[in-house]
């Protein structure tokens, strides 16, 4: 399942005796954690063991299964962890898959895992009796349900131009999702609205900077001179000196460019060049208001200012200036 489904799952199921929380979503993969311990586990210090998992190789890997096995002193469940913990298909085989099938009644094992290990790794996920939490990142609209119903269970509505804005400004971050949504529940509790409004969001969340970067691209694919040169004023106002919004915008349409000429779907150009599947769909997106020689002319313009400033040609006032001017006048 999702994560974002976790918690009904758990609500409406009690608990499972093993539990996968993985992906490479950390806030994901600690909020499970979480609220697995908060609602199984009542003596941290007499019922909670944690191992790691680089340590639990072969026949090491019974200490796991002891301890899961040891009765609780003071709460519901012996909770035993392990991180990182990427068995090979013999090692379950051997020494997991009797107890995962038939667990102790009042044990729970939660596996935490990043990835999926190595080739020759057990796929647990696919275990008969682990219950799979899927951590990974999410899309853009698994994220907007996110904050959607994470406001709903708090008393506040938002709406999905909200949540799409909160996801937007914070760059499908959900560490910083996660702050900025309990910043905005507490500012409606504290103002007694019952709504999350567009004001609101503006007033309580400045924009990632790299939000504010494709701002700064959006003003150009509309030859908004007047609004590029606020958004750049803003934010070197907020930190960035000119050669360091030279180097983000140079590396920004460096991106567009690549996302552009890369071929194969969304999830194909992303596993070419790195980069999450949403930052490329955003990044073609964004591509498609420019044409090839337009990305790879505004690429190789702000690039080479930022050579000549490294080289001490020019200052980097000047060279910010000059590439302004070239980005919205060179054809006049």
């Amino acid at each position: 399942m999702k994560y974002i489904d976790f918690k009904k799952f758990t609500d409406e199921n009690g608990a499972k005796p093993v539990y996968l929380l993985e992906g490479e979503e950390g806030y994901f993969r600690e909020k499970g954690e979480e609220l697995l311990k908060t609602r199984f586990l009542e003596q941290p210090t007499l019922d909670y063991i944690s191992f790691d998992g680089s340590e639990l190789k072969g026949e090491k890997i019974k200490a796991l299964t002891d301890a899961l096995n040891c009765f609780p002193f003071a709460s519901q469940k012996r909770v035993v962890r392990a991180t990182e913990f990427y068995p090979t298909e013999k090692e379950y085989e051997s020494y997991l898959k009797k107890t995962v099938e038939n667990p102790p009644p009042s044990g729970m094992l939660i596996i935490v895992n990043q990835g999926k290990g190595k080739a020759g790794s057990a796929v647990l996920s696919k275990k008969t009796g682990i219950t799979f939490v899927d951590c990974g990142k999410s899309d853009e609209e698994t994220i907007r349900r996110w904050i959607y119903l994470t406001c709903k269970r708090a008393g506040v509505y938002a709406d999905g131009v909200v949540c799409a804005k909160i996801a937007a400004y914070c760059v499908c971050d959900m560490a910083r999702i996660a702050k900025e949504t309990e910043k905005l529940l507490i500012c409606c509790e504290g103002m007694g609205q019952t709504a999350l409004t567009d004001a609101l969001v503006d007033e309580m969340i400045y924009p990632d900077s790299e939000y504010k970067i494709y701002e700064l691209a959006n003003a150009l694919a509309r030859r908004n001179y007047t609004e590029f040169i606020r958004i750049s004023e803003e934010l070197q106002a907020k930190g960035f000196d000119p050669i360091a919004l030279l180097s983000a915008l140079a590396s920004y349409f460096k991106g567009l460019y690549e996302a552009s000429t890369t071929r194969g779907n969304d999830g194909e150009a992303a596993a070419l060049l790195g980069l999450k599947e949403y930052a490329v769909k955003k990044n073609r997106e964004q591509a498609s208001k420019f044409s090839k020689k337009e990305l790879f002319e505004h690429y190789q313009k702000i690039y080479q200012a930022v050579s000549r400033i490294k080289s001490g040609e020019i200052t980097p006032d000047s060279a910010l200036k000059k590439v302004i001017a070239g980005l919205f006048f060179q054809n006049k």
